[in-house]
This record gives structure tokens, sequence and C-alpha cells, in this order.
């Protein structure tokens, strides 16, 4: 029997560690384990390394070193953003701007502030997931004190216009917190030019590891410590800082600086590729998300009549690894909040896939799916067409 040759085209869920990163982290498991708190030399060693990260993560984002908070996970950043603004303006205001697409771990906090008296409008988005500007202004109120819009979605990667967005809430002296967990790594991000005042990351995004995550903080900007306990952090985050990960982090970002253009640009050419192939070969497809301002390894699609879970089954028995929207959504049986927001509801949107494509996609890669997705397709139309007959 002909071994399968496995393809990884999940991306958005997490990505493969580079062995690079692997290789910095390593010393910080064994020989250099002193806890970053400490005041003798294991402590200063671990100390150094901790802020040499912080500077190669600020430098990826063009910010002071000082305006970077490591946290556990782009969840735990998205959480002390919406959670601590609450909390550290409640008595300026009580509320809260978002838009209906943004990942569960900014839409949940949201709605558990709203059990403890704070209120929030939802801004919608149009067909192609994109979020109006004018419609965050025409939300803002006098007790406005937060508006959290995502800058790219990470299911179907329409990338939103986060410098207008961000220009409304200086304009109303609001905070502006922005979820760059999909784009932080993959697109150019200058927070020095950008009118945000908070924005989150995750290092197991770009090629670094799991359990560690970023939350840019411009400098007086009240925020109100979630997890509380020691003074790490300057006092913004308490908890024995997680040293390997964290100088795993920073070395992912600095290749992401080094590798961001040319990889931005293959993407896109193996994204467009992918979108023709398949628009050519499986027709009905609706390709779902911006057709020019998306996330350059993005492709989703609803297929009229397949279910999604057969088309995911069929393409793992052929060795291709997609998902269906989300990771952290998997196991959720109802339908997708995002898809619906943009007005994919009921059948077509448990008929759909998410492929997310990077830095070891190959060209042969998407020519598999291109050949064996449409296959895969036709033979359940077939069947479907046979059993109603």
């Amino acid at each position: 029997m002909e071994a399968i040759n496995h393809i990884y085209l999940d991306y958005a869920a997490t990505t493969p560690v580079d062995p690079e990163v692997v290789g910095v982290m390593t010393p910080y498991f064994s020989s250099n384990f002193g806890n970053a708190s400490s005041l003798h030399s294991f402590g200063k060693e671990a100390k150094e390394a901790v802020e040499r990260a912080r500077m190669q993560v600020a430098s990826l984002t063009h910010s002071p070193a000082s305006e970077i908070i490591f946290t556990s996970s782009g969840t735990e950043s998205n959480n002390t953003a919406v959670k601590g603004t609450a909390l550290a303006m409640r008595r300026r205001g009580n509320h809260i701007i978002t838009s209906a697409i943004e990942h569960s771990s900014v839409f949940e906090p949201i709605l558990f502030m709203k059990e403890l008296g704070f209120d929030a409008t939802f801004i919608d988005v149009d067909h192609f997931g994109m979020v109006d500007p004018e419609d965050i202004r025409k939300a803002v109120t006098p007790k406005t004190i937060l508006i959290s819009v995502m800058h790219a979605n990470n299911e179907f990667g329409t990338i939103q216009p986060i410098f207008e967005i961000g220009t409304i809430a200086r304009e109303h002296d609001i905070c502006c917190h922005v979820d760059m967990v999909q784009t932080f790594g993959h697109l150019p991000i200058d927070m020095s030019r950008l009118p945000v005042d908070l924005a989150s990351f995750s290092a197991h995004k770009l090629y670094g590891p799991k359990g560690v995550g970023g939350l840019y903080a411009r400098t007086g900007t009240k925020i109100h410590p979630i997890i509380l306990g020691g003074h790490q952090e300057n006092g913004r985050r308490a908890s024995t800082h997680n040293v390997p990960g964290i100088v795993g982090f920073g070395k992912a970002a600095e290749i992401a600086s080094l590798r961001m253009h040319e990889e931005t640009a293959s993407l896109k050419k193996f994204r467009d590729r992918l979108i023709e192939g398949l628009y050519k070969d499986m027709r009905p497809v609706q390709f779902n998300g911006h057709p020019a301002k998306r996330l350059p390894g993005n492709v989703h699609i609803s297929v009229p009549g397949v279910p999604g879970d057969l088309m995911l089954s069929g393409l793992a028995q052929n060795g291709i690894a997609c998902s269906a929207g989300s990771a952290c959504s998997a196991g959720n049986t109802g339908s997708s909040r995002v898809l619906n927001a943009l007005g994919i509801s009921g059948d077509l949107a448990g008929n759909s896939l998410r492929f997310s494509l990077g830095r070891h996609t190959r060209p042969e890669d998407i020519d598999r799916v291109i050949d064996v997705l449409p296959a895969i397709v036709k033979e359940l139309r077939d069947k479907k067409q046979g059993a109603a007959k």
C-alpha cells in the first residue's frame, strides 16, 4: 500500500514550532532554569532573556518594549483587554462596541461584562464580513469606554479597516483594542502609526510555542490586571514568567520580521491558485470573505448541498488536514455565529471548509487539493442525487 503524503493546511489553528525557536528555548528548560523574578544570578539570566524577547516582539510592532505585556495566550490577552479596560474605566462609562464576528475570546468576555451591568453594541458586517467604520461612529455614546474590533477574521480572513476605526476612537477619547492574533507576524504592523491602544498576539500562530502570548498596551492606557498575585510585568500581569515560551516567542517574532515579505507574496500566489482551481472544477462553490482585503493564506468556501464534515473526512482519508472553521469552536454542533453574520446560515454554513496556508505549504500541496476535493464533492453529490431518486 502506498504511503499517504500528509498535507497540513490548518495554519490558522496553529503552526509547527520553527527549529530555530526550539533551539533557543531548549537551554531555559534545564541549564538556564531560573525564575525571572529571583534576585540571584540564575534569576538575572532569566530576566535578561525575558527582556531580550520583549524587545524582539516590540520590534515587530514598532513599539517600545515597555508597552509589551507577556501573557499565556491570545485568549488571555483578549480577556485582559476587554475585562481590564472595562474595570479600569467603569467610573467613566459602561458601554463597549465590538463586531458580530469577533473571536470567542473577545465575544464571550463582552457577554460576561454584560452580566456585570455593562452595555454592549455588536456591529453587523456586510456580506464580505467587513465592518463599516461609520457604523462604529454611529454607535458611540457618552458612556462608550472601549471599541474592540479584530484585525482579520480567523475563519474567513477579511481584514478590517482598523486605522479608520481607531481614528474614530481617538476622536472620542475611547480606548481601542484590536485582536491581532491572526495578523501578528504575517502582516506589517506599526503601532507607532496606528491609533490603537491595545493589541493581542499569540506565539503559536507564527511558528512559536503554545502557552505564551502578548498584549500591546500603549503608555498611559488604563487597564486593570486580571491575574493578581505577584508584581510581574510591572504589576500588570501576575504569575511566574514562562521563560522558555517567552524566549521562543521572541525568536519567532525575529524570524517573522525577516521572512514576512517573502512569505506573504508566496502565500498570496498559493491562495489565488487554490481559489482558481476549486472554482473551475467544483462549481457551484461559494468563496467567503473579502476577495482582496483578506489574509494572504486564507481560503474559505461553502459548497451547496455537501456537508462540511463529509468533505473533511474525505480530505483526511487523502492525508489533507484543513478545518470547518475556528479550532476554538470545534465540537460545537450549532451553526457558526461568524458565518451567520455574513448571511451564511442553515445548511450552507455547515457545508463550509477553511484552508489556511503557511510557511511549509508547497505548490504540489495546492495541486493535490485541487485534484482531490472536486472528486470528493462529485462523489458526495452523486450519492445524494442517487438517494433522492
